[in-house]
């Protein structure tokens, strides 16, 4: 078996206990420059059987995924697989495989962290201070303050019961609601309209997919309120950018905290940049040390399921053959 790791830039799994794993089962070929260029990354995976995958920014196009004829497993490190052609690795018998729950916890706590740094207006008082000022403007507490999740997977689960343990009234909206599970949070689903309206933070939990691409478009930002603070750590294609940057210069929403972004990196002079009431990250929120090992040694996991013939953790997968095939 032949295993490509074909953008570990910057590097994660060089010189760890996973990459050691990784050649226990086959013969490992890792590179530690960006595969972004689609004729680089067919070149690295032309002989490949697994394509362990670091970087979101590698894109597993169907044209790729055509020019590997013998790729048979995608490991990806991390939850998020919008940088593959799900149907195309489905209809040309390739597996894709992600690491659910290995970053919830560090990407909720950057969530929350977003939620107090933005509510509080440290970033704003820390620069004042440094300046010679001595600001001393009254901020919001967020006990007794509405929260509202747009999804709750297992990075949203997290959340809600960080926000609990601040005394904050949790509510929901996702696209296939639970009731046993809104008991078990202490949160309560509701229409989307509802939440929007009356939420003071509106935090982002959901996967990007076509489906979900702008998923706050301008008439949904409208909707929120005029003090209502934005969090996004998810991904940057579920809100209307251009939108949302018109709502923050024109006051419409209080402020937001954003880790992710349409274009990564953030591109200089982006108008995002330049606006005192936004709080920015560089998608880190799942960067710990903890994460990166849990993480890893997940990714090696799947390939070693897959090899036994019991592939773990699979968003796509092979068709089945026709009936009497």
């Amino acid at each position: 078996m032949l295993i490509v790791v074909p953008d570990d830039n910057p590097p994660v799994l060089a010189g760890t206990p996973a990459l050691d794993r990784l050649r226990t089962i086959g013969e490992v070929r890792l590179y530690d420059s960006d595969a972004a260029d689609p004729k680089i990354l067919i070149d690295r995976l032309r002989e490949a059987d697994v394509a362990l995958n670091i970087r979101g920014r590698t894109l597993f196009t169907a044209e790729a995924l055509g020019a590997c004829p013998k790729l048979k497993l995608i490991s990806i490190w991390g939850t998020g697989t919008d940088n593959v052609d799900l149907p195309a690795a489905a209809a040309r018998g390739v597996t894709v495989t992600n690491t659910p729950g290995a970053n919830a916890v560090a990407v909720a706590e950057h969530t929350v962290a977003l939620m107090l740094a933005v509510a509080k207006q440290l970033a704003s008082a820390d620069q004042a201070m440094r300046q010679g000022g001595w600001p001393r403007n009254l901020v919001p507490q967020l006990r007794g303050k509405r929260l509202g999740l747009v999804g709750t997977g297992l990075i949203g689960r997290e959340v809600a019961a960080m926000a609990r343990g601040l005394g904050m009234e949790v509510v929901a909206w996702t696209f296939h609601p639970s009731a046993r599970l809104a008991d078990s949070l202490g949160l309560r689903y509701v229409e989307l309209d509802e939440l929007l309206r009356t939420s003071d933070i509106v935090s982002l939990h959901l996967r990007a997919t076509p489906e979900t691409r702008h998923f706050l478009n301008r008439a949904r930002l409208a909707m929120l309120k005029p003090g209502a603070i934005l969090v996004n750590t998810a991904r940057g294609a579920l809100i209307d950018e251009a939108a949302l940057v018109e709502c923050l210069q024109e006051k419409r929403i209080s402020c937001a905290g954003l880790d992710v972004f349409e274009a990564e990196p953030l591109p200089a002079g982006h108008p995002l940049l330049g606006l005192p009431n936004v709080l920015l990250t560089p998608h880190a929120a799942g960067m710990t040390p903890e994460v990166i090992q849990n993480g890893l040694a997940m990714a090696v996991e799947n390939i070693e399921s897959f090899q036994k013939g019991s592939p773990a953790h699979v968003v796509a997968g092979p068709k089945p053959a026709p009936e009497g095939k």
